[in-house]
C-alpha cells in the first residue's frame, strides 16, 4: 500500500488550501485514515482522522477550521483547511491502518504514511 499525498503550498492567514491522499494498493474501506502534521522543531501531531463508519475527529486547534472526507470510492482522503493561520505551517503527512482503530490520535497506530506535503501560511 502506497499514499500520495499532495495540495501543500503557501497561503496567506485566512486563506484556504486543499490537501489529498491518494491510497494505491488497496481502497481505505476498513479502515482509519489521518492527517498528522509536523511544524519545525515540534513532535507531530494529529490533526484530523476519518474511519471506517464515517466518523471524524479533530484536533481542538483545527476544529471548526478543517474538514476532512473521503471520495465514494474510498481511494482519497482530502484535508479541506480554512481560516488558516501561521501556527498551521508544518509539513502533513497522511497515514492510515486497516483494520480500524479507535485510537485514531496515536500516530503509532498507523502502519502506512505517505511522504509528507509542506503547508506554510504567512501572517
Amino acid at each position: 500500500v502506497q499514499l500520495q499525498a499532495s495540495g501543500g503550498g503557501l497561503a496567506q492567514a485566512g486563506g484556504s488550501l486543499r490537501l489529498s491522499c491518494v491510497a494505491s494498493g488497496r481502497t481505505f474501506s476498513g479502515g482509519t485514515a489521518a492527517w498528522f502534521r509536523q511544524a519545525p522543531k515540534k513532535e507531530r501531531e494529529f490533526v484530523a482522522a476519518i474511519r471506517e463508519n464515517g466518523a471524524t475527529y479533530y484536533a481542538g486547534s483545527v476544529k471548526g477550521r478543517f474538514t476532512i472526507s473521503r471520495d465514494r470510492a474510498r481511494t482519497t482522503v482530502t484535508l479541506q483547511m480554512n481560516n488558516l493561520k501561521p501556527e498551521d505551517t508544518a509539513v502533513y503527512y497522511c497515514a492510515a491502518r486497516w483494520p480500524h482503530t479507535v485510537l485514531y490520535y496515536n500516530a503509532n497506530e498507523y502502519g502506512h504514511w505517505g511522504q509528507g506535503t509542506l503547508v506554510t501560511v504567512s501572517s
